[in-house]
């Protein structure tokens, strides 16, 4: 009522932390009078470079990234996870037990990364594929898990359809998976997921992805890309890789002829970046906002 009053100069701002689909009334009330701004946690380019491994393993929240000790940052992250799954999820509606909803999140967080196998956690937790999917949707629209989506188009191979899942917060995928020190990181076996989902993120964040043009692809013959970009004609493919020297792959070679990229760049830990062929590039992550410039 307030939007519709004749003459009104006011523009209101209303906050939520969920995803439209997960509330329908705004959807429904402000058709056409609304638009709609994702703000996440804190970015690489707030904190700084020098600051890129703390908030990796402390994730964007404000609280976590600031907190004084790496013990008070994951006690922080665990209420945070105890709080959201028995109060904020049934303030959404949202009526599935919290501890059914947090054994499933745990689980997923080891599936961080990988592609989306609605049947094998159905069976893992003895019930329909549908159900598990229900549990998925429900907390990417609570936006806590990010899905990206599959590219696939009119190509003479098999491309895999399914979407890749990433605990969206990498502070809170550590916690769910029970690592509170960086020496626990360290040797855990998903460090290299980890490290991915938080370097993707960045990219697309730098770039200035919309929603919507972020992707990955991948082939049945075992080809893939980790993130696709697509804006109008333009075409830019990213690989993550945590070593210090990266090496192209067949792999790269065939995303770049079959997707037509413009070009290549291999994200890595070490601190050059430098061309490994003419449309590849190897671009150190201590560099990004040097050497990668946002979509126009």
């Amino acid at each position: 009522m307030l939007v519709d009053r004749p003459g009104a100069k006011a523009r209101f701002l209303i906050l939520g932390s969920a995803s439209p689909e997960l509330l329908r009334q705004s959807s429904e009330s402000l058709t056409g009078r609304v638009a709609y701004h994702d703000l996440e946690g804190l970015a690489l380019d707030e904190v700084g470079l020098a600051e890129r491994d703390v908030l990796w393993e402390r994730g964007g929240f404000p609280r976590s990234f600031l907190a004084v000790s790496d013990e008070a940052s994951a006690e922080w992250r665990r209420g945070f996870v105890r709080t959201f799954l028995e109060r904020d999820i049934p303030q959404l509606g949202v009526q599935i037990p919290s501890a059914t909803l947090s054994r499933f999140w745990r689980m997923l967080a080891h599936y961080h990364g990988q592609l989306w196998n609605g049947a094998e956690l159905a069976r893992a937790f003895g019930v329909a594929a549908s159900t598990v999917r229900r549990y998925l949707d429900v907390l990417s629209g609570a936006l806590v898990v990010r899905q990206l989506p599959p590219w696939h188009e009119n190509l003479a191979k098999r491309q895999v359809k399914s979407p890749k899942v990433y605990v969206a917060d990498s502070g809170l995928l550590h916690t769910l998976l029970g690592l509170e020190t960086r020496a626990d990181l360290d040797s855990h076996p998903k460090i290299g997921a980890s490290w991915e989902g938080f370097v993707l993120h960045e990219v697309a964040t730098r770039l200035g992805a919309r929603p919507g043009e972020s992707f990955f692809w991948a082939t049945h013959a075992g080809a893939e890309l980790d993130l696709l970009v697509v804006r109008g004609r333009r075409r830019l493919g990213f690989e993550v890789k945590r070593t210090t020297a990266p090496s192209t792959t067949r792999s790269m070679h065939s995303a770049i002829e079959s997707l037509g990229l413009e070009r290549l760049d291999v994200v890595h830990a070490g601190d050059h970046t430098f061309a490994l062929t003419e449309r590849i590039r190897a671009v150190s992550f201590a560099r990004l906002f040097e050497d990668v410039e946002p979509l126009a």
